[in-house]
């Protein structure tokens, strides 16, 4: 089952997709972020909802966390019935849904992304899951809200770190599916962009893909471009405090990590490497990776759930525009592309 997608008056519209419904209770999961500076968003389209509350950031996103949520669910004395609303970024919205997804078996939620990468990517397409022993999403299910809402006010309550972050799944759904769209962001400073347009554009592109394969077991992969580098270089500095960074910073340097590997197979030419590193480095700068980093790095990817029979397998630009999957890289390969990154 595939999700009711509403766009922009997120308040008018929630009110109107609750008239008629018989939800026995309604909550909301929501961290300090969100409860300040969103909540007050919908609440006119609610009345009385229950704030299920959690601490915000991609550490909190375990099965500790989890059980915190579970209890306040019980506490609260959910039934089948009821309904959950996931307001937040990523970290909300994966594991707000997989709370509701195992909860008594299963209860409806909903998803309202309020960060530009939540927005882009995460809310779209089932994909559910927390983390564990520093492994990126390790645990999680396929289940679909009832209804994902899409306003871009919520991004202006977002830092410039934050929307930055959000930016580079939005340069990966060019890369991979439209490079009438990558030449058209890639002149244009992150400040110029659309946010209107692109976030419709990225979805538009998400939602087709996953429609097409919703348990990923094909096509889907492909939307994992820059993912299996920049997955083991988002873990891994995970617990170092001063050198955390956020999805999207780690995203970007597996996107040109793993553009090497495309050019060093022949999918991409010389150029076309040349423009996508320069581009995604004037928008991320340069993150200092040592060769006792990469040692400690490369092992993570071997945890690559794309990965079958321990064989690597990444997701790679056959040309700009278009993306293959289940492309085997080696660690040595990997090594390389992390070391042409770092020059």
């Amino acid at each position: 089952m595939s999700s009711e997608i509403l766009f922009f008056n997120v308040s008018e519209k929630l009110a109107n997709f609750l008239k008629g419904k018989q939800y026995s209770k309604i909550c909301i999961l929501a961290d300090e972020n969100t409860e300040k500076h969103c909540l007050p968003l919908i609440t006119s389209a609610l009345s009385k909802p229950n704030i299920i509350r959690i601490k915000s950031g991609e550490e909190n996103k375990n099965l500790a966390a989890c059980e915190n949520i579970w209890k306040q669910m019980t506490d609260l004395h959910l039934d089948r019935k009821a309904l959950m609303i996931n307001l937040g970024g990523g970290v909300i919205g994966d594991m707000g849904g997989f709370c509701a997804a195992t909860y008594k078996r299963g209860i409806d939620f909903i998803q309202i992304p309020t960060t530009l990468l939540s927005q882009v990517d995460a809310s779209v397409g089932g994909k559910l899951g927390i983390d564990f022993q520093n492994f990126k999403n390790h645990i999680g299910v396929f289940k679909d809200p009832v209804a994902v809402f899409i306003d871009t006010a919520f991004l202006k309550t977002l830092s410039k770190e934050e929307l930055r972050s959000g930016f580079a799944e939005v340069i990966k759904h060019c890369l991979i599916a439209d490079g009438k769209k990558w030449k058209e962001i890639n002149q244009k400073k992150i400040e110029q962009q659309d946010w209107n347009d692109l976030v419709q554009h990225s979805i538009t592109i998400k939602s087709k893909v996953t429609k097409e394969d919703p348990y990923e077991k094909g096509l889907r992969k492909i939307l994992n471009f820059g993912h299996t580098i920049g997955h083991a270089i988002e873990s891994y500095f995970l617990n170092i405090p001063n050198k955390r960074l956020l999805h999207g910073e780690a995203i970007a340097i597996g996107m040109i990590a793993e553009s090497y590997l495309a050019w060093k197979k022949e999918f991409i030419n010389d150029d076309e490497l040349t423009v996508i590193k320069k581009y995604l480095v004037s928008i991320y700068g340069k993150k200092e990776i040592f060769d006792y980093d990469v040692d400690k790095i490369l092992p993570l990817t071997l945890q690559d759930k794309k990965n079958e029979k321990e064989k690597i397998q990444c997701s790679l630009l056959e040309q700009i525009g278009k993306a293959n999957f289940n492309i085997p890289v080696t660690l040595k390969e990997i090594r390389e592309a992390i070391n042409f990154y770092n020059k």
